[in-house]
């Protein structure tokens, strides 16, 4: 199983995403057993958000988790813009904690940039990991100048990571973000990795993908996922709210892609080559 250093622990390379999960009333049984089986599968980081769902999703893995020893857990969530001020992100927080039903998370984002100044964000989560509530700190959604201007501030070189979006169709961060975070030692994580609507439709049932999948006794997804994390820097976070997709997902870290595989999904789905836009989710 592959796995990456983030923060002061080193965690399988493939997690649990969350997004739109917690949503309903009629799949909630089911996607929490997705979640006991991802981490019974080996999986122990589960990314969530106080924007999912307004805290629906932190309800949903709180219950997930709820018998789970916690010590094995790592916990990611997002603070959103609004609330990354000095007077609200320890109330928001506060809050995530008792959804999740925990007293820390072990990762705690600044989901995008805001109005707030950059470096009230930066001091008032220092704050909130001096006072125990949580562990590490990072970003999402930053680009390069954002992340620049993030270690010029007193304290911006603890970032843990930066969550950005990134998968095999949309390799944007390529051009230049990625490159220059490699050179810091700054982690990545992958959300959406295996894409999302149309373009994850022609991601696995592209021909390549197919018989990269076929080459491997693998599903396209556990390909698109294994290509995603195949430099040891990156964690993924693919959703799913179906136990066996989600024990399918984690397993993805168990596979290597040779460098012809690589070579054959890059003449398919070349690097980039100009800046491309986020895409913030």
């Amino acid at each position: 199983m592959k796995d990456l250093h983030l923060g002061d622990r080193t965690v399988p390379a493939i997690g649990l995403g969350t997004w739109h999960m917690g949503d309903s009333a009629a799949t909630r049984s089911t996607e929490i057993k997705a979640i006991q089986a991802g981490i019974d599968a080996g999986a122990n980081v589960i990314d969530t958000a106080e924007m999912y769902g307004n805290g629906r999703s932190e309800n949903l893995v709180g219950e997930a988790i709820a018998n789970i020893n916690r010590d094995h857990l790592f916990l990611i969530d997002k603070v959103l813009p609004s609330n990354a001020s000095a007077d609200r992100m320890e109330h928001r927080l506060d809050t995530s904690l008792k959804l999740l039903g925990t007293d820390y998370v072990d990762l705690y984002l600044y989901h995008w940039r805001g109005a707030v100044p950059l470096s009230e964000t930066v001091e008032t989560l220092q704050l909130m990991q001096k006072k125990g509530k949580i562990k590490h700190w990072g970003v999402s959604n930053f680009d390069l100048p954002d992340m620049k201007e993030l270690l010029d501030l007193p304290g911006g070189d603890q970032v843990a990571a930066n969550e950005d979006l990134y998968n095999l169709g949309s390799r944007g961060i390529e051009y230049s973000l990625l490159p220059w975070q490699r050179q810091q030692g700054i982690p990545l994580i992958a959300y959406t990795p295996v894409a999302a609507g149309d373009e994850r439709g022609q991601l696995i049932n592209h021909s390549a993908v197919k018989e990269v999948a076929e080459a491997h006794h693998a599903t396209p997804w556990q390909i698109l996922l294994s290509w995603a994390i195949r430099d040891g820097s990156t964690l993924a976070i693919p959703q799913s709210g179906d136990p066996k997709h989600a024990v399918d997902n984690v397993k993805a870290g168990l596979i290597t892609l040779s460098d012809d595989d690589l070579a054959k999904l890059d003449t398919q789905f070349p690097k980039p080559t100009s800046k491309q836009p986020l895409d913030i989710r």
